[in-house]
């Protein structure tokens, strides 16, 4: 199982964007409104410059207080695990559990094409499970 796969069966491809320069208050407005955990910084909606998430929002809240009055790119975490369409789902999961990441950009041939959260990889492992079980239990019914 690759990761595109997952990001196949997504509901939606579609990943969410937000300029360096943008304020705090906009990243939690789109957070929001699109209902997600994070978001790819990025100046032209194909590169990946750093990531934002709601924890990156809480540590510097807690550390200076004056986290609302910052932008994106004050805050964002710049050095940005990303994974490939081709990357073995297995490979991800373990990446994502030793790092303790919950958000990771899909990049292929240089240029974002999904962003893939531990949701997501749950989701599709348990689908997964759900049908080979649907598969033994009719197995089971023929004979």
């Amino acid at each position: 199982m690759r990761i595109g796969d997952v990001l196949k069966a997504k509901p939606s491809r579609e990943v969410v964007t937000i300029g360096p320069e943008a304020g705090v208050r906009e990243l939690l407005a789109r957070l929001s409104e699109h209902n997600v955990g994070a978001l790819i910084v990025s100046s032209d909606g194909t590169t990946v410059a750093g990531i934002v998430s709601e924890r990156d929002v809480v540590r510097h809240l807690h550390s200076d207080g004056t986290v609302i009055n910052n932008t994106v790119g004050a805050i964002m975490t710049e050095v940005v695990q990303t994974c490939d369409e081709d990357t073995p789902l297995d490979e991800l999961m373990k990446t994502m559990t030793e790092r303790r990441i919950r958000h990771v950009p899909v990049v292929h041939e240089g240029r974002l094409t999904g962003i893939i959260s531990i949701g997501d990889v749950v989701k599709h492992k348990i689908d997964q499970l759900e049908f080979e079980r649907d598969q033994l239990d009719s197995y089971l019914h023929q004979t």
